[in-house]
């Protein structure tokens, strides 16, 4: 008897899925790991990190030529800041943001399933810690990091973590986005983000921003969205980092104490923001914008999300 060819095809396919197995697992996303900044002046952006935010310094890398290539800044033992002493490379200040995950081999099986480019084997970095990028589609480096117990950062695991620190956790990493439905796609559809929030500028007719959480986790990354990106000298105050504090006035307070805080030009005031909670804006050296923030609002009630249209 003669099988039609449509049957026929639907068996072969139904027989190559068999042979090719389930489709990978996607491994658990836990949280935001860094964001790795340019910056023009390391001893100024210590000054800044270190001086007035009053996060310390484990450990650098060094340049091929002498000196330092990159320095970590840690604000936790699972959340760092990476400040690469080198010139920027076209996308503003940001160099990249980077995950934590249980299984950088497993993510990285499971991104080619969906059809991201990655690379063919997860390498250990130069501290010790497995890891990846990607490209998320404005073409930002997205890093997948799996921390190991004898890396470096795992070797100082309860270390370097003083009563100095404004706040002892990132809250969230923004980024630009041009297109709110291809970050959603990749966020939201491939890495398994859950958004919560959305938000527009007092004065803005279109949405300003999607903020979208970890899936296992309760760091989130904000999509800053724009019609037309601003250009890379421009981008300091859309890539940003925020660092939550209990109390934002006893945060600016101990701020304006440090002995450093002359070197500071720039007004420090305290604002409600459009998420009805309690802020403050910082800015490093280069314009990068670091942003103080309290974890509830200022009378315990959600802020209503914004319900205008993306800008494209």
């Amino acid at each position: 008897m003669l099988i039609p060819i449509r049957l026929a095809s639907l068996a072969v396919v139904a027989i190559l899925a068999l042979q090719a197995g389930p489709a990978p697992r996607r491994p658990k996303i836990l949280g935001v790991a860094h964001i790795a900044l340019f910056v023009s002046d390391l001893e100024k952006a210590r000054s800044f990190y270190r001086g007035l935010l009053g996060f310390d310094e484990p450990f650098t890398l060094p340049a091929p030529n002498g000196g330092v290539d990159i320095a970590f800044v840690k604000i936790n033992d699972r959340q760092w800041i990476e400040l690469f002493n080198r010139p920027t490379t076209g996308e503003g200040q940001l160099n990249h943001i980077a995950l934590y995950t249980e299984s950088a081999e497993g993510m990285r099986d499971y991104l080619a399933s969906r059809g991201v480019a990655v690379p063919e084997r997860v390498p250990k970095g130069r501290t010790g810690n497995k890891n990846f990028t990607v490209k998320d589609p404005d073409g930002h480096t997205v890093e997948i990091v799996e921390y190991q117990s004898d890396s470096w950062t795992g070797t100082d695991a309860g270390k370097h973590v003083p009563d100095t620190r404004l706040s002892s956790r990132a809250l969230h990493v923004g980024v630009l986005s041009g297109s709110l439905d291809r970050s959603m796609a990749f966020y939201g559809d491939i890495l398994g983000f859950r958004e919560f929030w959305r938000g527009n500028a007092a004065t803005s007719k279109t949405l300003s921003w999607v903020n979208m959480r970890v899936p296992e986790g309760d760091d989130y990354i904000e999509l800053m969205l724009y019609e037309q990106l601003p250009e890379p000298s421009n981008r300091g105050s859309a890539h940003h980092l925020c660092l939550e504090v209990p109390d934002v006035e006893k945060a600016v307070a101990s701020f304006n104490a440090r002995p450093s805080r002359s070197s500071y030009a720039r007004d420090v005031a305290i604002r409600t923001g459009v998420n009805r909670k309690r802020q403050v804006n910082l800015f490093d050296p280069d314009g990068t914008r670091v942003e103080l923030m309290e974890p509830v609002t200022i009378d315990g009630k959600p802020a209503p999300s914004s319900v205008l249209p993306p800008p494209r």
